[in-house]
């Protein structure tokens, strides 16, 4: 890896926030983490299975609203093949906020079982919300919880400290900080993520990573890019040869006559996390990539 793309995030404050996590794991009976519906396997930090362990599991595919609705019933499966209950939720249209409780419950149907048999009628389950920056936790705990306490911006690393929720008498989530992993060792995993805005845009030059971007939207979803910026290249084209071109049918010239490939960089990169472009997912579970068409 380039030193470009060797990105390293893991500031004091997600070190100390890890050991939290595992401190604070015996406090709850199930774990909820929030992925990119996009990018459901980059959006992961690999440290989450091992400081989750064996408690019961729950996954969030969020963003649902901005990719590819075939890829993301692929994905459903997938996890639940894996032993999670899955909810998959649009949080700016409340879409999938309504199946939470009920799916939260039947995780845990059993310990509500042997609560009610000793009879702790009163006694609330409690989630431990998890999730990288920037894939719409806050967001996600305000729709369920239905309130405007927890701080949601659009961009990473703004929750902080350690705070409970309450969504009903029965349930109280765990909220915490969003955590990346120390190093991201794979470089395509690094671009992903910074593709959908969840490590800080400064971190990664604009146009290198758009020529990446458009070429694997070329890729996966040739007719989205044909209409959106009228593209008709041949499938082997490479990226930067396609952001020129998509430039040079928008008529971003620079003094000179030359193309604005930056412009039209940053350009691609806010219609893509916008949806303007169209609803994709990039990557699929192992082995699906080919017989699965999104």
């Amino acid at each position: 890896m380039d030193d470009k793309m060797n990105i390293q995030w893991y500031p004091g404050h997600m070190t100390k926030t890890r050991r939290q996590m595992e401190a604070d794991l015996k406090l709850v009976d199930a774990v909820c983490e929030i992925v990119d519906a996009r990018i459901p396997l980059a959006s992961r930090n690999p440290d989450i299975d091992a400081i989750c362990g064996a408690k019961p599991r729950m996954m969030i595919l969020n963003r649902i609203d901005l990719a590819d609705p075939a890829a993301t019933a692929v994905w459903a499966d997938w996890f639940r093949k894996q032993g999670m209950a899955v909810v998959p939720t649009d949080c700016k249209s409340r879409r999938g906020i309504n199946r939470f409780v009920p799916a939260v419950r039947e995780l845990l149907s059993e310990k509500l079982r042997r609560y009610a048999e000793k009879g702790f009628v009163n006694k609330p389950l409690k989630l431990m919300i998890v999730g990288i920056p920037n894939v719409g936790k806050s967001t996600f705990i305000n729709q369920v919880a239905g309130r405007k306490g927890a701080k949601a911006e659009n961009r990473p690393g703004v929750t902080r400290g350690k705070q409970w929720v309450t969504v009903d008498n029965g349930l109280l989530l765990l909220d915490t900080p969003g955590i990346l992993w120390p190093k991201l060792g794979d470089e395509e995993v690094g671009r992903r993520l910074a593709y959908t805005g969840a490590v800080k845009d400064n971190v990664l030059d604009t146009e290198t990573l758009a020529l990446h971007l458009i070429k694997l939207l070329y890729t996966r979803y040739p007719e989205a890019l044909r209409e959106r910026y009228k593209l008709d290249c041949p499938p082997e084209t490479d990226g930067f040869a396609l952001l020129s071109e998509a430039a040079r049918k928008r008529g971003f010239l620079l003094a000179r006559g030359e193309l604005d490939t930056e412009r039209m960089a940053r350009i691609l990169l806010e219609e893509f996390r916008s949806g303007k472009i169209g609803k994709f997912t990039l990557e699929l579970p192992e082995g699906t990539e080919e017989t699965t068409h999104v």
